[in-house]
């Protein structure tokens, strides 16, 4: 259960981390850039995939079974 928390708040953090720099590189718009240029640049920044990574891990945590049969599941 502990595993799936730290999972689950780690997700969170990379998907935090990856929208924000995803919204600062927004102000590459207003110095000329397109948006596939924009969407060319954010698929291939690291800081950005990890928006993706935690959206992932956040999906697996959420709808992966797991744990033992006395646990409620809500």
């Amino acid at each position: 259960m502990l595993v799936r928390i730290f999972v689950f708040l780690l997700g969170f953090g990379l998907t935090v981390i990856g929208g924000v720099y995803m919204i600062s590189y927004l102000n590459l718009l207003t110095i000329g850039y397109n948006f596939l240029e924009y969407v060319n640049f954010i698929l291939r920044r690291i800081e950005c995939l990890s928006f993706m990574i935690g959206i992932l891990l956040i999906s697996l945590v959420i709808f992966i079974p797991g744990g033992n049969k006395y646990e409620l599941h809500i």
